[in-house]
Order: C-alpha cells, then structure tokens, then sequence
C-alpha cells in the first residue's frame, strides 16, 4: 500500500479516505460497520467525519455518525487509524448548521464544545485531524486559530486543517500561524473532480508552494460522474433525484449545481474514456482526483459496502499523460470554456 504524508505532518495516510457523512442517515449502524470493515480490510487508514454528520443535515441526529464511529472503534486499535472531524461554523449561508441551535461559529467557545462532542462520541481522547468546516467570515482567523492552536497544545487534537476555504483564506490563515508561531492548518478539504476541476487554479498553487495537502470530496461529483444521471430518467432513492424534487429552493440549487447539461454533458464523454480503458467511470472519477502530487488523500463515500468496489480500484491506477491530456480538453470545452 502507498502512503502519502498530509502537509508537512507526521500523518501517513492512504491515497483514499473513507468519508463517513451517510452514516445514520442513508446507512444504518449495522451497514456502516459493513462498510468500515471493508475499507478497513482494503488496506484504508484514514476516515473523514463531522460533528454535523450525517447529511442531510438534521438537529434529531446530527453528531450521529461520530457515535456510529466511536461504537465501532471500541476493541480496535486506535493508533492504526487516522481520524479526522470538523467543527461546524456558520456554513457561509449555505444553511444553518442544526448544531447548538444554529448559532455556531469558528469562536473560541464554540471550537471547544464542539472537540469535546467530538472527542465523547468517538470514544477516543484526541482527533488526528481537526478540521474548519467552513470558514467564519465574522471571527477574525487570529481567534479561531489560537482556539485550535490551545487544542494541539493539550494533546486533544494532533493537526489541523480547514475545509470549503478559498485561495485568499487558505493564505491569509497559513502567513497568520507564521506570525503568531502557532499550529497552521496542514490540510484543505474542497470540492475537487472531473467535474470540478476549479482548485487548479490559484489554490494548487498556495498548496504547492507552502506544502499543504488537498484532500479532495466529491470526486465522483456526487455521484454524477458514476452516470447514472445520464440514463433517461434519474434513479430513485438517489441524494440529487431527491434534491432536484425539494420544495426548498436552496436545497433544488445543490442539485442543479451538479447536475445540469454541463456536467451530464461531460460526464457522457468521461465514460467513453473509461470505457476505453476497460474501467468504471468511477474508478476514473477517484483515479483522477488522487493523480495529483499535492493530493494526499481522496475522500470517497458509499451507502453500501459493494458501492466500495469501483473507488478501490483507483488504488492501482494511475492515467497515462494521454488520458490527462483528453480531460483537460474535455474540462476546457464543457465545464470552463474560454471565451
């Protein structure tokens, strides 16, 4: 098994990481624990949760996942796992956290109840990596990384990293640790994919130049990329099918926003490339998402353990320059044309 060491940490973590965000929700406790062993018996030693998890997001479970975890790692060996968490901010208007009736924030409050949560429910005494949800764009980053920064030092949590963050975030965070001499944010969790290919932009470039690792959500679009949007009616049961009929407008934008003309028009192709090359679109999907050497691991989700399958398969390949070459044309073409 290749390992890959997130920013300029001691964390030596598979190049796929197994997201947790169905557990409770689209995944019940007994078919989690199906799904962990699996990742666990591939050879997976990183695992992504939340203090907000599962999703969609609701006050009746929300932290229920983090317990499904800490129930499954009793009689486990901690030490051979990499556990990473996030503290909820105020989701930049996205929706309104049902965490601590809805007012949370990157503060220093907030950050402390929230490990503590976190730290109960998972049934261990630090976190590997502890993670922004968002950024807050009220608290000033020098309160919320000298929070974190009192964490590291009480041995709670090892690392940390921020999430949904931008280019200017990312910068202004990583030169303020510099000036205060405190724990810096190691890691970036954003949306990376065929379908999204945006972080080559000026955020590659920040990670590059300052050794901070992407780990990517999402490579498989949400589930666009596997194609089963592209049939002729969308499946049943499915997170966009169901998005794509809310009633609540913002919630029919998350699906609009990953599937449209665009994205199935796209996706359409990347499936001729897999097929071409004898594998799943999704295996492409994750194979591509993890090609990248500023990558150090790539989250991939599943409901079932079978779903598992075409993401592991990625482990074994690696696109040919030919094959990166005909994506970016695709990606130029259809999702960011020039022009």
């Amino acid at each position: 098994m290749e390992y890959r060491y997130i920013g300029k940490t001691g964390l030596r973590v598979t190049p796929i990481c197994l997201g947790t965000m169905s557990f409770g929700s689209w995944s019940d406790e007994n078919e989690s624990f199906r799904i962990m062993d699996k990742a666990v018996d591939r050879g997976v030693n990183f695992f992504d949760t939340a203090e907000l998890y599962p999703v969609p997001p609701k006050s009746e479970y929300s932290g229920e996942t983090e317990s499904i975890i800490g129930r499954w790692l009793k009689g486990k060996n901690r030490e051979n796992l990499i556990i990473a968490s996030k503290v909820a901010g105020a989701a930049n208007g996205w929706f309104v956290p049902p965490i601590r009736n809805g007012m949370t924030a990157i503060d220093k409050f907030h950050i402390k109840r929230a490990i503590e949560g976190s730290l109960k429910r998972l049934g261990t005494d630090y976190i590997d990596l502890y993670q922004m949800h968002w950024p807050d764009t009220v608290i000033p980053i020098e309160e919320s990384l000298l929070a974190f920064d009192e964490l590291v030092k009480e041995g709670k949590v090892r690392y940390l990293g921020t999430s949904n963050d931008s280019a200017y975030g990312l910068t202004k965070a990583n030169e303020t640790s510099k000036n205060l001499g405190i724990s810096r944010f190691e890691s970036i969790q954003n949306n990376f994919s065929l379908n999204n290919p945006r972080f080559l932009d000026e955020l590659a470039h920040v990670c590059k130049q300052e050794k901070i690792s992407l780990l990517p959500y999402s490579p498989i679009g949400g589930g666009v990329l596997s194609g089963k949007y592209n049939a002729k009616f969308y499946p049943e049961n499915a997170r966009f099918s169901e998005y794509l009929k809310n009633s609540n407008p913002r919630i029919r934008a998350q699906g609009t926003r990953f599937v449209n003309d665009k994205s199935l028009k796209s996706t359409s192709k990347y499936m001729e490339i897999a097929s071409q090359l004898n594998i799943s679109p999704v295996t492409l999907a994750v194979a591509y998402s993890k090609q990248f050497d500023f990558v150090a691991s790539t989250i991939i989700g599943a409901r079932t353990p079978e779903q598992l399958d075409n993401s592991f398969a990625a482990f074994d390949i690696k696109l040919s320059e030919e094959v990166m070459a005909e994506i970016k044309t695709i990606q130029e073409e259809i999702m960011y044309p020039m022009g």
